[in-house]
């Protein structure tokens, strides 16, 4: 669902305010109002938050909710579940008054989607195609519906992508082999 019909810029988006709490895309110039989040949806957001702090990444590398501005036929932005940065994004964002990641900053080296009912295009089709010409070296697509995680890898300007489930290991080539699994990614323990 759209609020508006006149296409937004990116300017126009980061000015937006409606007096309201709604957290919104914007998609091709549209702004679209983001649903609340599934409960599942959080844990498996908080988990993955937590797993990776405890593999080491520091806590200021790591980023719920941040949004991250890609390319489309006209700028959108997008608000991933999660989010690593890098060194050198995270010095970007340090006393940034919005937590936005722009067009003319370094892309995150790592990008979570948690998929939601009825969002599937999004997450697999226009996301997966919005972080590619970001350059964005690796997006993960959780999937609790259908019980998968896809994980695409930025190999010389496309994405590569590798699906895993049920007890098979998550490979990331960011971070490294994990001794994480589908269903404990999904489960939460």
């Amino acid at each position: 669902m759209t609020v508006t019909s006149a296409k937004m810029t990116l300017a126009e988006f980061l000015d937006y305010d409606d007096g309201t709490d709604t957290l919104y895309e914007l998609e091709n110039g549209e702004l679209i109002p983001m649903p609340s989040e599934s409960e599942i949806n959080r844990r498996i957001a908080t988990f993955l938050l937590a797993y990776f702090l405890q593999l080491g990444i520091p806590f200021y590398r790591l980023s719920m909710k941040t949004e991250v501005a890609v390319s489309g036929s006209r700028v959108s932005v997008r608000v991933p579940d999660l989010l690593v940065l890098s060194e050198e994004l995270a010095t970007a964002l340090e006393g940034a008054s919005r937590s936005i990641v722009l067009m003319d900053m370094p892309p995150p080296l790592l990008v979570v989607e948690v998929v939601s009912p009825n969002q599937e295009k999004r997450d697999y089709r226009y996301k997966r195609s919005e972080y590619a010409a970001r350059g964005i070296a690796e997006y993960w697509i959780v999937d609790p519906m259908l019980q998968k995680v896809t994980v695409f890898e930025w190999v010389e300007g496309l994405y590569e992508e590798k699906v895993y489930a049920g007890e098979m290991a998550i490979v990331s080539p960011v971070l490294g082999n994990l001794e994480l699994t589908v269903e404990r990614l999904l489960q939460g323990k």
